[in-house]
């Protein structure tokens, strides 16, 4: 049991993400988690209504992934994967290829779902650059986020993040989110462009902008631009670090979208909140440009940590709890009770506007607020008053929490939220 000043403890050395310290110094001590929920060191329970940032999709410390972990580090814990391989992460792969969309078939194994993408961004500029192509520049959604690493930052769309870095980053076009409205113009003003065959890489968060609040869009608009990027051999790259694994209620949100990408990023519930791990996938055609007796040629990135066996270990006991009867009822579950909830509350005079996609529901505030200003600040402690620990992003309220939530934790989340409404 972890003592009972951890807060103090952590001042002393510790530096946290997205957080500006002296004016947020204090830190809760989380000493346990099973399920939905996590305890801080007082005892106090919260309901995990975000997932831990959409990682523990089958609950914490789940007992089933737990066995196959342990049972893997009585074999083999961590080995160089130059070089070597070996059966955790041979039967990831084809466990994972089996419930990819079917043009994927190369996987190529990193440590977090930045890393995820900056390889995918690395292997559309490559493509080009083993065909003695010149094509420098990348395609990028306005609003879009997909990491921390130079790469990654430089196809993000949200400047709250990149500011200090902009000068540093690579050359990225962005083009607004299609609506049915707005796709025929974009269609036209994006093939004029798309001639000056320059472009290498379209990278997309597809059905839901995760970082941007949880703004959705259509998979008919944007299959018909993904369309549009194959005709002039643009390589599509689909940030599904957030998005995969169930939670737009399909395996991927790729598999609702008729135009499938040439790259895929995986990370997050991939390994199930476990150990980290990340993933890009791609075509056999993405990776035959790589295949040469040029040894300049091949994609020379790598991780220490590479498909550790742990990390694919918990990856498989991720993937058979996903493809159950128990995850898929609850999944729809969740989405039917999501509904229920909606029909309650969009029509609430505090309450802009309502979404949801999958298990995935949001809320907009009718109230100016700044992205982490106090306001929002003051949200956020609302909900942890009540035992609920939601991440407002401005004036978005969200809800993606893991499939094992109950009815009863769920209606806790929803009455938090109402109470909310009637205290802003």
């Amino acid at each position: 049991m972890a003592s009972k000043n951890l807060s103090e403890r952590d001042k002393k050395h510790l530096w946290h993400p997205l957080t500006q310290h002296k004016l947020h110094p204090e830190m809760l001590g989380i000493i346990k988690a099973k399920g939905a929920m996590l305890y801080d060191e007082r005892g106090k329970g919260y309901i995990d209504g975000i997932a831990s940032w959409y990682t523990c999709m089958y609950g914490h410390c789940n007992d089933y992934i737990l066995e196959k972990v342990y049972g893997q580090m009585q074999e083999l814990d961590q080995v160089v994967f130059s070089g070597f391989t070996h059966e955790p992460a041979v039967r990831l792969s084809e466990e994972l290829i089996k419930i990819l969309p079917p043009n994927q078939e190369k996987l190529f194994f990193s440590d977090n779902g930045s890393t995820a993408t900056e390889i995918g961004i690395k292997m559309a500029l490559q493509y080009h650059f083993n065909q003695g192509k010149k094509r420098p520049v990348l395609l990028a959604f306005e609003g879009g986020f997909h990491g921390d690493t130079f790469g990654a930052m430089s196809v993000s769309g949200l400047s709250v993040y990149n500011g200090p870095f902009e000068e540093f980053f690579i050359d990225v076009e962005r083009i607004p989110v299609p609506t049915p409205h707005t796709i025929h113009a974009l269609l036209e003003q994006l093939e004029t462009r798309l001639q000056k065959q320059d472009i290498a890489g379209f990278v997309y968060e597809p059905l839901v902008q995760g970082a941007a609040a949880m703004q959705m869009h259509g998979a008919e608009e944007l299959a018909q631009l993904l369309e549009l990027m194959g005709k002039y051999r643009v390589l599509t790259i689909a940030d599904e670090v957030m998005t995969g694994f169930g939670k737009t209620g399909t395996n991927f949100a790729s598999d609702q979208i008729t135009s499938k990408p040439d790259i895929m990023c995986l990370s997050k519930a991939l390994t199930a909140g476990l150990v980290p791990m990340g993933v890009t996938s791609c075509t056999r055609e993405v990776y035959d440009a790589f295949y040469s007796d040029e040894i300049s040629k091949g994609l020379f990135h790598g991780h220490t940590y590479t498909a550790n066996p742990l990390a694919c270990t918990a990856a498989l006991a991720g993937i058979t709890l996903l493809q159950s009867d128990e995850i898929q009822s609850s999944i729809r579950r969740i989405m039917a009770s999501h509904r229920q909830f909606d029909a309650e509350i969009k029509d609430h005079p505090k309450v802009a506007a309502t979404r949801q996609t999958g298990i995935i529901y949001a809320l907009d505030l009718k109230v100016e607020m700044e992205r982490y200003g106090q306001l929002r600040d003051r949200l956020f402690e609302h909900f942890m008053d009540q035992g609920v620990f939601l991440r407002p992003l401005g004036n978005t309220i969200y809800v993606l929490a893991p499939y094992v939530i109950s009815e009863e934790q769920l209606k806790r989340i929803y009455g938090s939220i109402k109470m909310m409404l009637e205290k802003l």
